[in-house]
């Protein structure tokens, strides 16, 4: 297993996931390679949640010669992943790699950088598109979303889910670069959600960028400005 406690949060430590996310890191990845690393690393990220994280239980098995026994992963059916537009498109189509028959959310929501950070480091956050499959007790949700910067998209993120009337037996908050400062802000609002990440970073920016971070991956991925 390649999860390790770091505080409130968890990290991925495979070693292909720190390969990816250092060629992402790079300013000189364009765009089409930085999208498939997104999906790379998407994709270790889901092996990883179902190796750390989902159970597995022993069934019986007719092979062509004789009746054995086997290891089946429970869960796999009960598994949603809410896409946090836009950056998290091709982190998604990872994660559905690993969960081929996960249901799918999808949440637009954009911090207003012009409004600035106010003095509880937290940006304006503008919700424009909620549609989220029904979420039952017995179900994984992870909410991907490649940046953990302030917190502050998470965590609307997270109110829409919870409001909903959701308690899902796992709650997964996935990113591949997190901040401290956002780290402290979902834990502290919802310590029902468990952080999984790659990489824990050093600091935010006064512009809310973490630092080192891999710059804005919304524009990397899309290729705008």
């Amino acid at each position: 297993m390649a999860l390790e406690q770091r505080g409130d949060a968890s990290l991925v430590t495979h070693a292909l996931a720190r390969d990816e996310l250092s060629r992402l890191r790079d300013r000189e990845t364009e765009q089409v390679a930085f999208r498939k690393g997104l999906v790379r690393l998407g994709r270790l990220c889901g092996y990883e949640i179902i190796d750390g994280r989902m159970e597995t239980e022993y069934v019986e098995i007719e092979t062509p010669l004789t009746t054995t026994m086997g290891e089946r992963v429970t869960g796999l059916d009960d598994v949603i992943i809410v896409n946090v537009l836009r950056a998290a498109t091709p982190f998604v189509e990872g994660l559905l790699k690993a969960f081929p028959r996960a249901r799918q959310g999808v949440i637009s929501a954009s911090r207003d950088e012009s409004a600035g950070m106010d003095d509880d480091g937290e940006f304006p956050i503008s919700v424009d598109y909620v549609k989220l499959p029904n979420i039952g007790p017995e179900d994984t949700v992870i909410v991907a979303d490649p940046m953990l910067a302030t917190g502050s998209t998470m965590s609307a993120v997270l109110e829409h889910i919870t409001e909903a009337g959701a308690d899902p037996e796992n709650l997964v908050g996935l990113s591949a670069v997190a901040a401290p400062p956002g780290i402290v802000r979902v834990t502290e609002s919802f310590p029902e959600v468990d952080l999984l990440t790659v990489a824990i970073d050093d600091e935010l920016n006064e512009e809310g960028f973490i630092v080192p971070g891999l710059g804005d991956a919304g524009d990397r991925a899309f290729r705008t400005t």
